[in-house]
C-alpha cells in the first residue's frame, strides 16, 4: 500500500512540473496554412448570396408571411470585415515564405482584398478603423480613418494591385502558382481586368465627392478608360467575377429542396415588376410568374397586365391577405426551383461596368457614346436570361382554384424595337438620360451584387418607384435608412475613439443613428 502511494506521489509530482504554456498547445492547430487555402476562405467572402435579406432590401421580392421573415429595413449594427483581412494577411505572409518574394500573385490579390472589404464596411457604417487596424494586441483601441482616407487608401490599392499584377504577367507569371481560384480559373490577367472593373464601380459610388482635390474622382475614372493598356477592364459576361453552383455542394439558394410554403410566401416587389411591366420588358417572364387573380379576370399569361406585385411598404397583414387571394406574382419556379444551377451571383460583372461607364460620360467625366455602353449593359442582361431576339419560350407554373401545372408559352421577342420605346431609347446625356441607365442597371442587378443596387438608389435616387413609405418598411423616418450602425463591441471595447468618430461625422459622441448621411452622399 505504501509503494502505491509513494509512485503516486512521484506521478503527481513529475506532471507537477510541466509549463501551463505547454499543456496549452493544441497539437491539432495547424501553425503554417498554405496561401492557396487561405485564399479560398478570403474567395468564399466575397460572395454574398441571393434571395435573402439583402435582395428584399434592394427591393427585388417581398415577404408575406412574418414566418419566412419580413420587408422592414430593421438595421441596427452592422458586421465587419476584420477576420477576412486578417486572413488577406496570413495568404501574403505564407505566400512570401513559400516564394520566397514580396512580389507575388497572392501579395497582389491582397491589394485588391483590402480595398474590396474597406470599401465594403465604410459603405454601411462610414468612419473606420484601418492604418491602426489589424495589429492585434499592439493596439487594441485602434483610431478610426476617416471615409475620405478609407476611399483614397483603397483606390492606392487598386492601383498598386494593377501595376504588380501587370509586372507578374509582364515577366510570364499568369497564373497564381499554388492554384486555390474558385472564380477566374487562377487567371491573373482575368484578376487585374476585376481589379480595374472595380475601380470604377469605386470610382461611380463617389459621384457627389468629384469635388475633392485628393480623390481626383473624374481623372482616375477616365485615366482607366484612356489607357486600357495600362488599366484593363472587363470585355464581357465571361470575364465576369461571379459564384458558380453546382448541384452537390454548393445549391442555388431557392432549388427543389426547400420547394413548398416559402414559395407562396416569397413574391415579387412592385420596385422591380412595375419597372418590367412599364417598359413592356420581357425579363419579367423569366423571373415572376402571372397573377392568379389576374389570369382569372382573363389576363393571358404572357400579357404584360398578367403580372402585379405588392409595394415592400405594405403592412404584413395586408399582403398576406392579398397573396392568399391570388392577387400577386411569385418567383418564377420553374426557373429558380426546378433544379439547383439557375443562374450564377455575379459579385463584378460586365452589364454593371457598361452602366457605369455610361453614367459617366452622361456626367461628363468622359467623352464616348453612353447610348452603345447603355445598349450593351441591357443587350449583356438579356443574355444572361436566356432571352434572344426571335421566338423564346417561357415556363411558368399556372394555378387554378388551387391546382398547379406547368406550361409554356412562346413569346416573340425584338431588341431593336425594345430598345427604340421612348421610354427605353437613350433621351442622350441629359437628367432623363441617366435615369434610364440607372433604372436598367437597377434591372440588370438583379439577386447580384449584393446591397450595390440598394447603394445606387441611396447615392441617385433612382429608379424613383423605391418604395420609402408604408407600415412594412419598418419605423424610420424616410422609410429607408441611410446607414448601419457600428457593432456593440465598438461601443464597449474603443469607446473614446468611436464617441470620436461620431463627433466628427455627426455631431455629437452620443450619435449613432441610421437615419445619419454618410461623407461621400453628402
Amino acid at each position: 500500500m505504501k509503494k502505491i502511494l509513494l509512485l503516486t506521489l512521484l506521478l503527481a509530482g513529475m506532471s507537477g512540473c510541466q509549463k501551463f504554456s505547454d499543456l496549452e498547445k493544441n497539437p491539432n492547430l495547424p501553425t503554417q496554412v498554405p496561401a492557396n487555402l487561405v485564399l479560398k476562405s478570403v474567395l468564399n467572402d466575397l460572395y454574398e448570396g441571393t434571395w435573402n435579406k439583402d435582395s428584399r432590401y434592394n427591393q427585388y421580392y417581398t415577404v408575406n408571411y412574418n414566418y419566412y421573415g419580413n420587408n422592414a429595413y430593421d438595421w441596427t449594427s452592422s458586421s465587419y470585415k476584420y477576420t477576412t483581412l486578417k486572413n488577406v494577411l496570413k495568404m501574403e505572409e505564407e505566400a512570401k515564405k513559400t516564394l520566397g518574394t514580396d512580389k507575388n500573385g497572392y501579395a497582389a490579390l491582397g491589394k485588391f482584398f483590402r480595398a474590396y472589404f474597406w470599401v465594403w464596411m465604410t459603405m454601411r457604417v462610414g468612419d473606420v478603423a484601418m492604418t491602426d487596424a489589424l495589429k492585434g494586441m499592439d493596439n487594441i483601441t485602434p483610431k478610426y480613418n476617416t471615409q475620405k482616407e478609407v476611399f483614397v487608401q483603397s483606390l492606392q490599392w487598386l492601383d498598386e494591385a494593377n501595376a504588380d499584377l501587370a509586372d507578374l504577367i509582364a515577366a510570364g507569371h499568369t497564373t497564381l502558382p499554388f492554384q486555390g481560384d474558385m472564380y477566374l480559373n487562377n487567371s491573373l490577367v482575368s484578376w487585374q481586368k476585376v481589379v480595374n472593373s472595380f475601380k470604377l464601380r469605386v470610382l461611380i459610388n463617389l459621384s457627389k465627392r468629384t469635388d475633392d482635390a485628393d480623390l481626383k474622382v473624374k481623372a482616375r475614372f477616365a485615366e482607366v478608360l484612356g489607357n486600357p493598356a495600362k488599366y484593363p477592364i472587363l470585355t464581357g459576361a465571361g470575364d465576369n467575377l461571379q459564384y458558380v453552383y453546382n448541384a452537390v455542394y454548393n445549391k442555388y439558394p431557392v432549388n427543389p429542396d426547400n420547394l413548398g410554403n416559402d414559395a407562396t410566401r416569397q413574391e415579387m416587389s412592385a420596385t422591380h415588376v412595375d419597372l418590367l411591366k412599364k417598359l413592356q420588358d420581357p425579363r419579367i417572364f423569366v423571373t415572376c410568374e402571372p397573377a392568379e387573380a389576374e389570369l382569372k379576370k382573363g389576363a393571358k399569361p404572357t400579357d404584360f397586365a398578367a403580372f402585379a406585385a405588392p409595394s415592400p411598404g405594405l403592412s404584413l397583414d395586408e399582403m398576406s391577405s392579398s397573396a392568399n387571394n391570388g392577387a400577386y406574382s411569385f418567383i418564377n419556379r420553374t426557373r429558380y426551383y426546378k433544379n439547383y444551377t439557375p443562374e450564377a451571383t455575379v459579385i463584378l460583372g460586365y452589364a454593371e461596368q457598361c452602366f457605369n461607364i455610361a453614367e459617366a460620360i452622361n456626367l461628363g467625366w468622359i467623352a464616348g457614346d453612353a447610348a452603345d455602353y447603355y445598349q450593351k449593359g441591357i443587350q449583356t442582361n438579356f443574355d444572361f436570361f436566356g432571352i434572344k431576339n426571335g421566338a423564346n419560350t417561357f415556363t411558368f407554373e399556372i394555378r387554378d382554384n388551387g391546382k398547379a401545372s406547368f406550361q409554356s408559352f412562346n413569346v416573340n421577342v425584338d431588341l431593336t424595337a425594345y430598345l427604340a420605346q421612348p421610354s427605353v431609347k437613350y433621351a442622350g446625356n441629359t437628367a432623363e438620360g441617366r435615369q434610364q441607365i440607372l433604372t436598367q442597371k437597377y434591372l440588370a442587378l438583379f439577386m447580384t451584387t449584393g446591397l450595390e443596387p440598394l447603394f445606387n438608389w441611396r447615392r441617385t435616387g433612382f429608379p424613383t418607384n423605391f418604395a420609402t413609405t408604408g407600415a412594412g418598411l419598418g419605423s424610420y423616418a424616410g422609410g429607408v435608412p441611410r446607414r448601419w450602425q457600428y457593432p456593440v463591441s465598438d461601443r464597449v471595447y474603443n469607446e473614446k475613439n468611436y464617441k470620436a468618430a461620431l463627433k466628427s461625422q455627426f455631431g455629437s459622441e452620443t450619435r449613432d443613428d441610421v437615419t445619419d448621411e454618410l461623407w461621400l452622399l453628402k
